[in-house]
């Protein structure tokens, strides 16, 4: 497995100690790979929403829901 050196604060390296003396991990290592699988995970999840989000606005002309509610409710009221 590739080695990588780097730097974190104090607090930080206590927080990952704490960790590890009370059982919650085996090794420090092992806070870091979990906080690298939750960071991956929060990256690929905040690519997704902005996906997901440009292309609601690309099929609502940019418009939020707000605004189209009213559209819709405008149009009702003059069909009716």
């Amino acid at each position: 497995m590739p080695m990588v050196t780097v730097s974190i604060s104090p607090v930080q390296a206590a927080g990952i100690r704490d960790a590890v003396d009370h059982g919650g991990y085996a090794s420090s290592s092992e806070v870091v790979r979990e906080a690298l699988r939750l960071w991956d995970a929060a990256r690929k999840l905040a690519e997704y929403r902005n996906d997901v989000l440009n292309d609601d606005d690309r099929a609502s002309g940019g418009r939020c829901v707000a605004d189209m509610f009213a559209d819709h409710e405008a149009e009702r009221r003059r069909s009716a």
